[in-house]
């Protein structure tokens, strides 16, 4: 749920929401929580088709839909990606939320085009971006994303968005073989890796099962990964900034332990600007993505 308040004024207080600028100057949108509301102002005027990214449907990665401005500008075609289920289509699992007696409007009454799409099975592009999508551990239907940017001669570079994850439901992550860990595949060797960091060490143990990491189990997977940098997300509500910046101490500590560059971890806070490009010395050199985590 969001949790604003002057607690809550570095890291912020809202709920998931990541834009992404490709080299080619177009914007992915990854996630709807309500950190979409503030990025939508500025856009409802000036991007005509935009591309949404959902990794599922738990309300605090949805519930900003309502409240983002293009989806009331008809000049808009709005194109929402997510999980499939033989459950109902995700136009119909969505609509549950844009309709009465939750929202004043229905989905079919929103003035822009929307359109919405289960995720493929295979890789697609959209624009410069190779996206691939595949379940991870979570609570209900959901996805991870790896997106790579490919459009310039220089070289991709690529961003996995995991942001509800429980890659080990408490086994050892050191321990496990790759194909038993969770988002794996999505993950390996990305140059920016932003992943689930919920809970502390101390408080998992009573939420093994809910579907998020503790910090050792974010760390560890980024290392078995081999992720270039790493930006921790989906800050427990309960969590003020003096908390999440002990935490955060605590975390650069035990990357350090693990052999990782305490340059190349971060904690997301609400209207960050990282850019993205290949770390490997050895890589050839990428056009800049930038990703802004808007809660």
């Amino acid at each position: 749920m969001p949790a604003p308040g002057p607690e809550m004024n570095r890291y912020g207080g809202n709920t998931s929401c990541v834009e992404l600028e490709l080299s080619d100057g177009s914007m992915l949108i990854i996630d709807a929580g309500t950190g979409i509301r503030g990025l939508g102002v500025g856009l409802a005027r000036k991007v005509p088709k935009i591309n949404i990214l959902l990794t599922h449907l738990h309300l605090d990665h949805i519930q900003g839909l309502m409240f983002f401005a293009p989806c009331f500008n008809s000049d808009t075609t709005i194109t929402i990606w997510g999980p499939s289920s033989p459950e109902a289509s995700l136009e119909e699992r969505i609509a549950r939320y844009i309709s009465a007696p939750l929202s004043p409007v229905e989905v079919r009454e929103l003035p822009c085009e929307v359109s919405f799409v289960d995720t493929p099975a295979t890789e697609w592009e959209i624009g410069p971006a190779k996206i691939r999508a595949e379940a991870v551990t979570h609570r209900g239907p959901t996805l991870g994303y790896r997106i790579t940017d490919t459009g310039t001669s220089e070289g991709p570079t690529t961003l996995a968005y995991i942001s509800d994850h429980e890659p080990g439901l408490g086994a050892p992550l050191e321990k496990l073989e790759p194909e038993w860990i969770s988002g794996y595949d999505l993950a390996c060797k990305a140059d920016l890796l932003i992943h689930d960091c919920q809970y502390t060490d101390e408080e998992y143990p009573n939420h093994v099962g809910w579907g998020h990491s503790p910090v050792n189990d974010a760390l560890t997977f980024a290392r078995r990964v081999e992720a270039k940098r790493l930006l921790l997300f989906h800050h427990d509500p309960l969590h003020a900034d003096a908390f999440l910046d002990d935490m955060y101490g605590a975390a650069v500590e035990r990357w350090i332990d693990l052999g990782g560059d305490p340059g190349t971890i971060d904690m997301a806070a609400e209207g960050q600007e990282l850019v993205i490009t290949p770390t490997d010395d050895a890589a050839p050199k990428a056009a800049p993505a930038r990703a802004a985590p808007q809660g």
